[in-house]
């Protein structure tokens, strides 16, 4: 009974979204030209490229293995359905047909800011970025996360901000994506209550993983942000799989 009440809630919410273009899953397939070309893939699902009619380049982002009633994607839906900025990634459209989900974004041509700042033996990878550049992105994406915290009706914690949510336009211009982790709340409220942890080792705030340290705010945004700075600057990664201590997951040693 209580699946099929948090059911109801979740079409409800999905269905007044009355500002976004709904696709059936015969849609996606043609625009994807039937998912032929992957942009990347997560433990979210599969981004593919894809076209719409009147020949604007999308990303498709293809949900799988969505847990209850696809908490992430009515976060993602609903968060980025409240922003209109520069910085962030605009979403054209979505899926939501049966078990289906998809979501239609502007297209990247650049990817996503990971590729650029961790070295890898693809040639793609190995692009250099210059520091006016880097700066630049790093401009844009604090300004893109200010309009999340204080200019929207309703603030919107991201809780994933790392280079791989990063998205670049053709001239670089930053915009923060993935909203599947996202929690809206009142502009006033100044500390939010949560049920576990959020986020990816490396970039998680203290106070999300040791509560007895302070109160979870949008402050955790800016930590994120400022350990994937560090990273943008290092050219390595912060978050080192090996290590034998817990501790320094969350907290690398080279920090200083």
């Amino acid at each position: 009974m209580m699946g099929m009440r948090e059911h109801s809630v979740a079409t409800q919410q999905i269905e007044g979204l009355i500002s976004l273009r709904r696709y059936t899953y015969k849609d996606i397939k043609r625009i994807t030209n039937f998912f032929q070309e992957k942009l990347g893939q997560g433990g979210y699902g599969y981004v593919y490229k894809g076209k719409l009619r009147d020949g604007q380049l999308v990303a498709v982002k293809l949900l799988k293995n969505l847990k209850g009633d696809g908490e992430e994607f009515i976060n993602e839906v609903a968060s980025i359905n409240r922003t209109s900025h520069v910085n962030i990634v605009s979403l054209l459209g979505f899926c939501y047909e049966g078990s289906k989900r998809a979501l239609v974004y502007e297209f990247m041509p650049n990817g996503s800011l990971e590729k650029f700042i961790f070295k890898s033996d693809t040639s793609e990878a190995n692009q250099q970025l210059s520091r006016e550049t880097l700066y630049s992105i790093s401009l844009g994406i604090a300004q893109g996360l200010a309009y999340l915290h204080r200019g929207c009706n309703s603030r919107i914690l991201h809780f994933d901000i790392k280079p791989h949510n990063i998205l670049l336009d053709q001239n670089y211009c930053p915009k923060i994506s993935d909203f599947g982790l996202a929690k809206i709340c009142p502009r006033e409220e100044s500390i939010v209550s949560m049920l576990g942890a959020r986020g990816t080792a490396g970039y998680i705030a203290p106070e999300l993983v040791i509560r007895n340290i302070g109160g979870v705010s949008h402050k955790s945004d800016v930590y994120s942000y400022g350990m994937m700075v560090l990273e943008m600057v290092g050219g390595r990664k912060n978050f080192e799989v090996g290590v034998d201590r817990t501790s320094e997951i969350y907290f690398p040693h080279w920090i200083h």
